[in-house]
């Protein structure tokens, strides 16, 4: 007889509520598996029936907003008294994110077997090397809720500085977009009518209008098109998946830096980010080479880690920081001066804390000055794109009298 896979929610002999995959004949037999393991069935569902089971190609990706939540909450619960299980269980019943629900449900189980919270973190990717160090640390020192809450500042200012630059890019995006979508209307529909009128008239026809009516032949030509559209999609999906390749991220991250307009927020919130995270490391009690390595993986771009394992060997070596940093033109002068003063008065975390709260402010206010600036530019240069299309087709109509002698 063919077996179902069925998932059960009981209540254990402690009371704790546990989740069980059974494969069983039938639904009776699956129930009378669990009451042997001496818990109390509460509600049981069949799995993999049809249109009944979910289907994901991919699992849903945890953000760095789930794990802010997750982190404040069990925070919360963990000041409140609660035990780490008993605290794992609530988060795992109540996350709508179904892939951070198996996590913390793994976790969860780990830790009943024995695992520190901060080991049974480690076994999975999802969680990231900020997280499970300052975990370790607050599991070291006694304040694992302090931990945590900390943990859901980082996060939280994380998701406000993407939040920053998405909002920033967001209106040139979306004018570009339109823009775009006018163009190519214009190049398919309305070029080749004027197009088809013009030979009819016959002439030479002015410089701008033969370069739309090339424009709109080249377009309008699956020859050429086609192979384009093959071309680019197929560096974009090359790109893809070599993006992340060192050797790529040499060219690339760099570059970044030097986007007009955008490069110097984008620097903004690389600085703030990881002066904000290398606080918190060293405020957790994290060792200084460990805090350095962790915000070497997590600072997101090579320009950044290169200077950080400069710093490391610093440090090995028994000098300070402030030198190699300075080595790096990525940190501003008054980056340095403030990690020397922090190094000699041995409040190194405190001074790096302060220096993010001053990138934070200073990318907010980069962001409004760009929108603000930003959308009038676009506006302008959508007006004077459309214009001059308009102006490349009527041109030859304001020597129609020409042409037709021609």
């Amino acid at each position: 007889m063919p077996q179902t896979e069925y998932l059960i929610r009981a209540r254990s002999k402690g009371g704790r509520l546990v989740e069980s995959k059974v494969k069983a004949s039938s639904e009776a037999e699956a129930l009378s598996v669990i009451k042997q393991q001496g818990a109390t069935p509460i509600t049981v569902e069949a799995l993999g029936q049809g249109f009944n089971k979910e289907i994901r190609l991919t699992p849903k990706r945890v953000t760095k907003k789930d794990l802010a939540i997750m982190t404040r909450q069990m925070s919360t619960m963990l000041a409140a008294g609660l035990p780490i299980l008993r605290s794992l269980t609530i988060l795992s019943e109540q996350t709508p994110n179904p892939t951070l629900k198996e996590r913390l449900t793994d976790v969860r189980q780990d830790v009943e077997q024995g695992l520190s919270f901060s080991d049974a973190l480690a076994l999975h990717d999802t969680f990231p090397p900020i997280m499970i160090s300052m975990v370790r640390a607050g599991e070291t020192g006694g304040f694992l809720d302090a931990s945590m809450l900390q943990i859901a500042e980082i996060f939280e200012t994380d998701v406000k500085l993407r939040g920053t630059i998405k909002a920033a890019l967001t209106y040139p995006i979306a004018v570009g977009f339109v823009a775009f979508v006018i163009v190519m209307g214009m190049l398919l529909f309305i070029v080749p009518i004027f197009g088809n009128m013009f030979a009819e008239l016959g002439g030479e026809l002015p410089l701008p209008t033969q370069i739309m009516l090339g424009a709109s032949a080249a377009i309008t030509n699956p020859f050429i098109m086609v192979p384009l559209i093959v071309v680019l999609l197929a560096l974009f999906l090359v790109y893809r998946r070599v993006r992340n390749r060192p050797e790529v991220r040499d060219i690339t991250d760099p570059l970044k830096f030097k986007i007009p307009v955008f490069g110097g927020l984008m620097k903004k919130v690389a600085l703030a980010r990881f002066t904000r995270n290398f606080s918190a490391l060293l405020h957790a009690g994290v060792p200084i080479l460990t805090a350095l390595d962790i915000v070497g993986e997590t600072s997101g771009n090579v320009v950044i880690t290169r200077a950080i394992e400069d710093v490391k060997e610093s440090v090995r070596s028994g000098s300070g920081m402030a030198a190699p940093f300075a080595q790096h033109t990525i940190f501003p002068a008054m980056v340095v001066q403030m990690i020397a003063v922090g190094e000699d008065t041995g409040e190194l975390d405190a001074m790096l804390s302060k220096i993010a709260d001053f990138y934070d402010a200073e990318a907010q206010a980069t962001t409004e000055q760009l929108t603000s600036l930003i959308e009038p530019i676009m506006i302008v240069g959508l007006g004077i794109t459309i214009g001059v299309m308009v102006i490349s087709l009527y041109l030859p109509i304001f020597n129609i009298y020409e042409l037709m002698d021609n």
